[in-house]
Order: structure tokens, then sequence, then C-alpha cells
């Protein structure tokens, strides 16, 4: 004979009922993990045990994703079928839908922080840490692309600068020349003012000797009558 049919009630025994609710849950995220790698399909799980202790599930894409997705298409469902007298109970179910997604919120960041890692699964944990992987990897692969980008702009300041002091340094040393040349053509045009002045004062001094020593004869026949110069010669 078959086995019959067994029906389903609650376990009154409590040990009995703990241990059914372990192999269940077990069972029960084995099968979620099967269909999710079998029929290509996403799977988001959630059970809360009589203590409150949250069990979850989800496949690769996350549970928050999925739960995004589910509320789009729950939302978009509500709106279609949604009246006019049932305005204040969507806003009540919206309300409550978003303070789970806090929660959930608020918990995923606990875990990120390290905080309350108690209940979560070793398959959680290494879903958990491969997350925060990928997380440090993004923060590293940021970090390392602004100090490139800081880097080459300290090069390209530094660049300019050196440009800007090889302009400047240029332009000096056309300034000490230009002083230079300066300074020498007035040092020659000295020296020729010089010259002239010294041929000048040699000019006067020699027609000054040729004067005095003019014959006083050759001065008294400019003066003396004619008559006078036989007595003279005499």
């Amino acid at each position: 004979m078959g086995r019959g049919r067994v029906q389903l009630k609650r376990i009154e025994n409590k040990i009995n009922r703990q241990v059914t609710f372990s192999k269940r849950r077990s069972g029960l995220l084995k099968k979620a993990h099967e269909i999710s790698v079998l029929c290509d399909a996403e799977v988001a799980l959630i059970v809360f045990s009589t203590k409150g202790k949250l069990f979850e599930y989800s496949t690769d894409s996350s549970m928050e994703r999925i739960l995004e997705r589910y509320e789009r298409y729950s939302y978009a469902e509500r709106q279609l079928v949604a009246t006019d007298t049932e305005t204040n109970g969507s806003w009540t179910l919206e309300y409550a839908k978003l303070k789970a997604r806090l929660e959930v919120l608020q918990r995923n960041q606990r875990h990120f922080m390290g905080r309350d890692l108690d209940t979560l699964s070793l398959k959680e944990l290494q879903s958990l840490e491969q997350q925060i992987d990928s997380a440090l990897k993004h923060i590293r692969s940021r970090k390392n692309q602004l100090m490139y980008e800081s880097i080459a702009e300290l090069q390209k300041k530094d660049k300019a600068l050196q440009e800007q002091n090889n302009q400047l340094a240029k332009k000096v040393k056309e300034k000490e020349k230009e002083m230079a040349q300066q300074t020498q053509m007035e040092q020659q045009n000295h020296g020729v003012d010089s010259s002239t002045v010294t041929a000048q004062s040699l000019n006067i001094r020699g027609n000054r000797g040729e004067d005095e020593t003019t014959p006083i004869q050759h001065r008294g026949n400019a003066v003396l009558p004619a008559w006078m110069l036989p007595h003279l010669n005499e």
C-alpha cells in the first residue's frame, strides 16, 4: 500500500516543531537554489522563524533588485484595478512597503558594517563578502583614477611654471644685453666728445701763440703814418 496523504497542521511539540522547521527550511532554500539554476529564474525567498529570525535567499541579482521589480509589478497591477474609493488604502499599502524596504536597506547596511551577522548562513556570508570585495575594487579604482588625474594636473602646472620661468630668464638676459650695449655706446660717445674738446682747445691755444709771436713791426705798420717809417729804419 502506498503512503497516505499527511495532514498538514501545526506541530504541537516545540522541539519537533523546531527540528521540522530547520529541515524544511534547508530543503526550501535548496529547492529555491535549484530552480534558479535549472530554470535561470530570479528567486527571492524570505522566511521568519517563530523567534523572529530572518532567513533569506536570492539569486545573484540580489534581494533588493528582485524586491524592487516585484514592487513595480505589483504597483502597476494595483494601478490598473485601483478605484477612487481605494485611494487611502493604496497609500497605506505603499507606506507599508516603503517601510519594509527601509528595514531591508537598514539591515543590509548593518551587514555591510559587520554587524548582526549571527543570523546569516555560510552562503549569505560568502555573498556578502563578494559584494564588499566588488565595492572595494570600485573604490580603489576610483581612488587611483583621482590620484592619476591629480598627478597629471600637478605635472601640467609644473610644466607651465617652468615655461614661464624660462621666458622670464630670457627676458632678463635680453634686458641685461640691451643695458650693456647702451652703456658701451654711452662710453664711446663720451670718449669722442672728450677728444673733440681737446682738439678744439689745442687749436685755440695754437692760434693764440701765433698772435703773440707776430712782429711788432707788422702790428706797428698798421698803426704809424707812412711819413714816420723812414725814421724808424734809421
